[in-house]
């Protein structure tokens, strides 16, 4: 058994709150004692500052980070960035891919995230050819997260269509499975693949389903979608609503909102997260809330990609549990994100103090990890996983703030050490396996402009 001694510590369930001098001890990769109030053991390890559980990060499109500061000048919106990301879409390879994942997923395990939700949907090769294992996109994600050292859900996605009767076409053509059964069958040999697969550890990799969107699973598809995630209890995914347009096709296409039709084809639900959820109506905000559908809220890529701004408080208000993603990876960094949520709601509503410390911390914590299939998770407690995460509560940054707060004021930056299910994995800043990641992402994102 490992034992160890926090100052402070983020401790509890549903309403985590800062204890002082705080025993932990992990066995078998759980929290098997968690007393605060005593004084340091001598055989215990020391933690400095504060420490809080593992983050998680909802939703990730990893080769998106090789965008970072390059698609930022000039005006535009959301489709004239997609062109940018396409562009890049159509040079990854399984290796470089590996590559580059490897070192977005050191970022943000230096970042304090412990798992990840990578939303991933670029299958196949250009023209839509399949490899000779028609996962071997997915099994480099996997591979890099391994070699990280998080956990990942690989949300494999469902993406049929270029829009509502539109079919893929140019570098859409490798994101696509010809049909839903098509994509079930490929979807199902993956989970398999992964159930026993050598140099694997199955407690660190989960397999979960998601439609890319309403206009890229036509109607009659996400039943289809959704009747795979019930079969195997696996979470489902889905961006929605992150564009007016898309509000707009929908209801030229079907006369419903795109909330409404996930509704009408079984796809909202406790498995079920939607991501963005941007341009909601109060209608749509019931119909997340009563079916308790989690939504995901990416507060910096939204304001990168001018996407708008969500209705965060009201969605949990109506009963959606709430997560973070980094998704865009403009930043990677979830206090960034739980911080903007709040912010966000301030400038929507030219007033302050819409969330709790303790509803932020659940957001970036508990939930997130729900959200992707990892229950007993983002909590410091008897008998969930053992991670842990340290902040710098010495550095200029965070100096005579109180704990408690350190969610209104903590950046990824004041992270110091990260333990993941009783492994040290991060040590005063320095990443065990991958050394210096800055060295990685530069070398993996110089080789896809050459």
């Amino acid at each position: 058994m490992m034992r160890y001694w926090a100052p402070y510590a983020l401790v509890g369930g549903e309403s985590p709150r800062v204890e002082w001098g705080v025993l932990l001890e992990v066995a078998d990769g759980r929290f098997h004692t968690v007393r605060p109030g005593v004084a340091a053991p001598p055989d215990a390890v020391r933690l400095s500052g504060l420490a809080i559980p593992g983050l998680a990060n909802a939703h990730s499109h990893a080769f998106h980070r090789a965008l970072r500061g390059r698609t930022h000048v000039g005006g535009g919106t959301f489709w004239t960035w997609r062109k940018q990301m396409y562009a890049l879409a159509e040079r990854l390879n399984p290796d470089s891919y590996y590559r580059l994942a490897r070192a977005v997923y050191g970022e943000m395990v230096l970042a304090g995230i412990t798992s990840v939700g990578e939303f991933h949907y670029l299958h196949h090769e250009i023209g839509g050819i399949r490899y000779d294992d028609p996962n071997e996109m997915g099994l480099a994600l996997v591979a890099a997260a391994r070699d990280a050292g998080l956990r990942i859900t690989l949300l494999d996605t469902c993406y049929l269509a270029g829009g509502f009767g539109k079919p893929l076409e140019g570098v859409q053509l490798r994101f696509g499975d010809v049909d839903a059964d098509g994509w079930a069958v490929r979807a199902e040999a993956l989970l398999a693949q992964l159930t026993d697969r050598p140099g694997v550890d199955p407690y660190r990799v989960r397999v979960g389903a998601a439609v890319h969107s309403v206009r890229g699973v036509p109607a009659e598809a996400l039943g289809v979608v959704a009747g795979w995630s019930q079969r195997f209890r696996a979470p489902l995914h889905v961006h929605l609503s992150e564009q007016r347009a898309e509000n707009e096709a929908c209801q030229a296409a079907h006369g419903v909102t795109p909330t409404q039709l996930l509704a009408d084809h079984g796809v909202l639900g406790e498995l079920t997260t939607a991501v963005h959820a941007t341009h909601l109506n109060v209608p749509d905000i019931g119909l997340l809330g009563a079916s308790h559908t989690g939504v995901c809220l990416c507060p910096t890529t939204e304001q990168d990609l001018a996407d708008g701004i969500g209705l965060g408080r009201n969605l949990l208000d109506a009963g959606s549990p709430l997560s973070l993603g980094t998704d865009g990876h403009s930043m990677i960094d979830i206090f960034a994100e739980a911080k903007a949520m709040e912010m966000h709601e301030r400038l929507r509503t030219e007033t302050r103090g819409h969330f709790s410390a303790e509803e932020l911390w659940t957001a970036a914590t508990s939930t997130g990890h729900a959200s992707l299939g990892w229950g007993s998770t983002g909590v410091i407690e008897s008998g969930a996983r053992a991670d842990l995460v340290t902040l710098d509560l010495d550095g200029v940054h965070l100096a005579g703030i109180e704990p408690t707060a350190a969610i209104f004021a903590a950046t990824a930056a004041d992270v110091r050490d990260v333990i993941i299910e009783g492994t040290s994995v991060v040590q005063n800043r320095v990443h065990g396996t991958l050394g210096d990641p800055g060295a990685l992402l530069r070398d993996a994102i110089e080789e896809l402009r050459r």
